[in-house]
């Protein structure tokens, strides 16, 4: 038996854990396409018989793929919301829209830092639903959640969003509370 069949033998062991590994980390529908590509990097591993922990490798392969796609995610966000005229261009002529261009930007960056603060369920929870548009449904059959424990972590998340929303604003501007708005 060579190395390469003494790896796929280890992956088909730990498949299952892989899926529970990356189902935590990204939306239900890319999962089976990352534990599928981990497979493809252990396949391609040239010198195969320097990896001395199978497992741990796999997992971490996993891991980092997923977290990949969660960055690429970001960017094509970050750069769908240009495209669509969110931060339009701005002409020479236009000095408000300039304003208004780098608050929108600063307010967006200070929105994806609260959702950065939430704890790591309720954060899941908030990204599969607002970021994603996973029905509540959904996201509790893949976490292995109730709806009711989805609706909590939602309602939590977009109070603990609003709220350093607010404490942001009310810093930025000496300490009177400027709403930006509501976060639905």
């Amino acid at each position: 038996m060579t190395n390469k069949d003494g790896l796929e033998s280890v992956y088909l062991s730990v498949r299952k854990g892989l899926i529970r590994l990356v189902s935590r980390l990204v939306p239900p529908k890319e999962i089976e396409d990352i534990v599928q590509e981990t497979y493809v990097r252990i396949c391609s591993v040239k010198q195969s018989e320097e990896i001395r922990h199978p497992r741990s490798f796999m997992y971490r392969t996993a891991r980092n793929l997923a977290l990949d796609h969660l960055k690429r995610a970001e960017t094509r966000m970050n750069v769908s919301m240009e495209d669509d005229g969110i931060f339009p261009e701005v002409g020479d002529n236009e000095p408000d829209e300039v304003y208004q261009q780098v608050s929108a930007r600063e307010e967006f960056e200070q929105f994806c830092e609260a959702v950065r603060q939430l704890p790591l369920q309720c954060r899941r929870v908030f990204v599969l639903k607002k970021v994603y548009g996973y029905s509540q449904r959904e996201i509790a059959e893949s976490l292995k959640i109730s709806e009711n424990t989805v609706e909590k972590h939602i309602a939590a998340g977009l109070r603990r969003c609003r709220q350093h929303m607010n404490s942001v604003s009310s810093e930025s501007h000496g300490g009177s509370r400027v709403s930006h708005g509501r976060i639905s």
